[in-house]
């Protein structure tokens, strides 16, 4: 497993109202050796803000405004900004936030060309009730799980709460010309295509509901992900493919707990996923990460690289911003070894059955599984430590037989 860095708690609540309560979450603008960090601000009574603070490298905080870049304005966003992720594309930087009215959390975005002046433009997700969500879900035969957070939101927040929406970002390209939006409606992380932000509305959502469980980028797939995952920090482009960050949500009888995990996205194909960790990248194990507003969570938003090391920043227990760091080439290495260990055990799999009835030489094994012949070799190596396999030569040649 790669090894991770922890770097140190970086930021604090303050004295000042906007954010006398917690920091946390914040998202992360890398300009050589300056960073622009946009994080949540929380003051007493759970209203949230979006401050803002300059690095100078991944750790010196230089400047730090004592007022909020922005702040709720509008009806549904009364109650907080929240969970800032901003992303450059087309000479524009694209900031989306949550937009909490004390009910119902919505996707919201707004723009800027200079990080100092944003111009707000409304909620982007869909505006329906989770029970007429229920009815898309359906036609769209989704599993069980969605509808269990039909219920939950109903029982929780209100009868007529509204679809929740948070963890949204774009693409740092456009994909056909149109824009890829990463999303979540719970429990897995979709994507949606679209021409303009214009274009959804009310109408073009029920039309893509009706058809969700074809737009799923990522469902939870390993116990650590037992309740659901979200999308974390925008995307990293790096030579091997679209890094990923994002949490992971465990059910535990002690309560939720949330972990940072990591995936790699193909870069022509933002549906494929060509590596994913099978463990958590890390989990909250340090008092700062145990301890909070909410015990238990390590919420990656952020990152930055700086030589060969990935830094992320992440919310601590819902209360202060700590960060850690791995490096990247080994964290890439493991992702994509993490992918073809998967490949190879299936692979083992068929080979076992293929040579159950009767001896088979390698080159029949290839044939007949039409594999390259070093993959074929390192999933007869895998079974013939496990004792699955008798292996012999012969004229030069490989044969192999399952044991029964």
């Amino acid at each position: 497993m790669v090894t991770i860095r922890r770097e140190r708690v970086l930021m604090e609540a303050t004295e000042h109202e906007f954010e006398n309560q917690a920091v946390l979450n914040p998202t992360v603008v890398q300009q050589g050796d300056t960073l622009h960090l946009f994080y949540r601000a929380v003051k007493e009574g759970n209203y949230s803000s979006i401050g803002y603070c300059k690095l100078k490298g991944p750790l010196n905080i230089v400047e730090r405004r004592n007022s909020p870049i922005l702040f709720p304005e509008h009806d549904y966003e009364i109650h907080g900004t929240e969970d800032p992720r901003i992303v450059f594309l087309d000479d524009t930087y694209f900031m989306f936030y949550t937009a909490y009215d004390g009910r119902n959390a919505l996707i919201a975005y707004a723009t800027s060309k200079d990080l100092k002046n944003w111009e707000k433009h409304g909620i982007i997700s869909a505006k329906m009730r989770y029970d007429e969500a229920g009815d898309f879900f359906r036609l769209s035969k989704l599993k069980e799980k969605y509808y269990f957070f039909i219920s939950y939101y109903k029982d929780v927040v209100a009868e007529d709460v509204l679809l929740w929406e948070k963890d949204s970002f774009i693409f740092p390209k456009k994909y056909n010309n149109k824009f890829a939006l990463i999303h979540r409606v719970l429990p897995d992380i979709q994507v949606v295509c679209f021409d303009d932000f214009k274009d959804l509305t009310n109408g073009f959502w029920q039309s893509y509901l009706e058809k969700l469980g074809e737009h799923v980028l990522m469902e939870p797939k390993f116990g650590f992900e037992s309740r659901n995952i979200g999308a974390g920090a925008p995307l990293i482009e790096t030579e091997r493919g679209w890094l990923m960050l994002y949490h992971s949500v465990e059910d535990s009888n002690k309560g939720k707990i949330y972990h940072a995990s990591v995936a790699l996205l193909d870069k022509q194909d933002p549906y494929k996923v060509i590596g994913r960790l099978k463990e958590p990248f890390f989990s909250p194990t340090e008092d700062y990460e145990k301890f909070g507003d909410v015990n238990n969570v390590v919420f990656p938003t952020g990152t930055a690289i700086f030589g060969d090391r990935l830094y992320i920043y992440y919310g601590a227990a819902d209360k202060r911003i700590a960060v850690v760091s791995v490096n990247l080439h080994k964290l890439l290495h493991e992702l994509l070894a993490s992918e073809i260990e998967v490949g190879i055990g299936f692979l083992a799999g068929q080979i076992f059955i293929l040579t159950l009835k009767e001896e088979k030489s390698l080159t029949q094994i290839k044939n007949l599984l039409n594999q390259n012949e070093k993959v074929v070799l390192m999933a007869i190596g895998w079974l013939t430590r496990e004792n699955k396999v008798l292996c012999r030569f012969d004229s030069d040649e490989l044969f192999v037989r399952s044991i029964r």
